[in-house]
């Protein structure tokens, strides 16, 4: 799914947001237990990957800091020191994996991998996932005059021509949940994805909602956010991702539980992912 100043690479890292499935587990991996002590891969340092280029509004949110995790900035950026912090490590060290090099299952050199994974069953199988820390939400983007503008609804969404990223859970909610009359475009970057907005080949394009807030400040200026699109279902949750067994886990769901008591988490998110106040949500 997304989240960098205008460059190809985005949409790789988009299939990251979008975590290639909807079909979200309502337990995760590391739900039962307790956090006996915090071990790490290297004593005193947590040892996190992520994705081979990081962009904001998740990682690198600055000018300055684009593409360099060690920043702190960026929603997931910061959630990485709180939750270092609040497990008692004082040194974080950041190294890079592939998307879906990281869900292969086996041993991991790394302790826990964030790059807006989506907790799914299958997923489950093969690696551990901490609670979810983040829901997803889907939204459309469009120009003010196209007719996706004034759909107002999902059903006025199914005439319309509508595109998302190859591979992301943005393209599952067209076709499984909107369904629309004509299939929807599938895009390998967001260059094909402007490419398509500029010539007016597309009426709506569905991102997640925090990476629609940066295509629409930073890539796609001429367009605006629609809407939010309803949630159907169980939520879609983003959860850090570990090595199947991880004695880590407990820990961190404790943590992270701390993190949303304490009201941590809800002011990442203000401060990072609802940059554009609020939108309107489409009805069924």
């Amino acid at each position: 799914m997304t989240k960098k100043l205008f460059l190809p690479l985005l949409a790789l890292a988009l299939l990251a947001v979008a975590c290639g499935g909807s079909d979200s587990t309502d337990s995760a991996s590391g739900d039962s237990g307790s956090c006996d002590s915090v071990v790490t891969k290297t004593d005193g340092t947590l040892t996190v990957a992520t994705g081979e280029t990081v962009f904001p509004p998740w990682m690198g949110a600055g000018d300055d800091d684009f593409d360099d995790p060690s920043t702190g900035t960026g929603f997931e950026g910061a959630l990485v020191f709180a939750l270092a912090d609040e497990l008692g490590i004082d040194t974080v060290e950041f190294v890079r994996t592939g998307f879906d090099e990281a869900i292969a299952p086996g041993a991991k050199d790394w302790d826990l991998n964030i790059q807006q994974y989506s907790i799914t069953a299958e997923r489950d199988e093969v690696v551990d996932f901490s609670n979810g820390y983040y829901q997803v939400e889907q939204a459309i983007i469009g120009a003010s005059d196209s007719p996706a503008a004034t759909a107002g609804s999902i059903d006025g969404l199914k005439e319309l021509r509508l595109g998302a990223a190859i591979g992301t859970t943005s393209l599952d909610y067209i076709d499984s949940n909107i369904e629309p009359n004509e299939k929807a475009q599938v895009y390998d970057d967001n260059a094909a994805a402007k490419s398509a907005f500029d010539a007016g080949q597309v009426d709506g394009i569905v991102f997640d909602l925090p990476t629609a807030y940066f295509i629409t400040a930073v890539e796609i200026t001429d367009a605006s956010i629609i809407g939010v699109l309803p949630r159907v279902g169980e939520p879609e949750e983003l959860g850090m991702l570990f090595e199947e067994g991880s004695p880590l886990v407990p820990c961190v769901n404790d943590a992270l539980a701390t993190l949303q008591d304490n009201g941590t988490i809800e002011s990442l998110e203000d401060q990072w992912l609802n940059q554009g106040g609020s939108v309107p949500t489409l009805s069924n």
